[in-house]
């Protein structure tokens, strides 16, 4: 069997893409993206959609999720019509909006949509290609807005398709997600879990490829640079509302992970000199 091929339609230093569906795709053979999730919203089009072991109907306004590792191709029978969205993690990361983040992997559960509300999904999809098209540097808040809300419309639709039993993995991030991070020691969520740290470990890196030690240290990153940015707290109070018995212990942690401190970060977030 020949080796599933890799795409890569974001270019290295995009986060995040949104483009018309191309109207010229019929067949695609087997392939898959290790770098970015794949949103799609069909207005016009038929034919099927095949994400792993899971053929998909393509039907007006059907949104399609592929996750990053699946393998999936496309068998289209008319003209598509719609809209494309490529996200890499990173696009989450920088957005600092700790509900972003839920929103997206609580979507990511699921392999097709079918929006309750078709109008304004369709109208945002279009909002976000306009203010994408334009390129201008202050309109990156403008679509971190605008995608939050779409995936909250998206997730109050009525008919949606779960990929899976919610794993091990799904029950660990949204610990992550939900609650306060109490702790940065995998092996006490994976006793919240009820399994061993070794067995969490070995789901995290089947799903991403990341161990769950590296995902844990993610989400403190993140909610740490999300605090640095938003709120008023001195950098010893961050380091007490999250994990770390110390302002020092916080500050080696952050440099190793971000190359900058605390202090370094927050200011040049703000603007002012360093």
């Amino acid at each position: 069997m020949p080796p599933i091929k890799i795409h890569n339609k974001i270019e290295t230093e995009n986060s995040f893409k949104i483009a018309a569906f191309k109207k010229d795709i019929r067949r695609t053979k087997p392939h898959k993206h290790h770098k970015y999730i794949e949103i799609v919203f069909f207005t016009e089009g038929s034919g099927t959609h095949a994400i792993d072991n899971n053929e998909i109907e393509i039907v007006p306004f059907i949104v399609h999720i592929v996750r990053k590792e699946q393998v999936h191709f496309w068998d289209l029978q008319s003209e598509p019509s719609g809209y494309v969205i490529l996200l890499k993690k990173e696009f989450i990361e920088n957005a600092l909006d700790k509900e972003l983040k839920r929103l997206l992997f609580d979507l990511s559960k699921y392999s097709y949509f079918f929006p309750k509300d078709k109008d304004t999904v369709t109208a945002l999809f279009a909002m976000l290609l306009k203010e994408y098209d334009a390129k201008e540097a202050e309109n990156e808040i403008v679509l971190e807005g605008l995608f939050k809300v779409l995936l909250a419309k998206l997730l109050q639709s009525e008919t949606r398709k779960e990929t899976t039993r919610e794993s091990l993995y799904h029950k660990f991030v949204d610990l992550l997600t939900s609650h306060k991070i109490t702790s940065s020691k995998v092996e006490d969520y994976a006793a919240l879990l009820h399994t061993t740290p070794q067995n969490l470990n070995t789901i995290c890196k089947k799903e991403t490829n990341s161990s769950a030690s590296a995902l844990l240290s993610e989400f403190i990153v993140s909610e740490a640079k999300r605090l640095l940015w938003y709120s008023n707290l001195s950098i010893q109070e961050i380091a007490y509302s999250l994990p770390f018995k110390d302002n020092s212990h916080f500050s080696k942690f952050f440099k190793r992970s971000v190359g900058v401190t605390p202090k370094v970060f927050r200011m040049s977030q703000q603007g002012v000199p360093q």
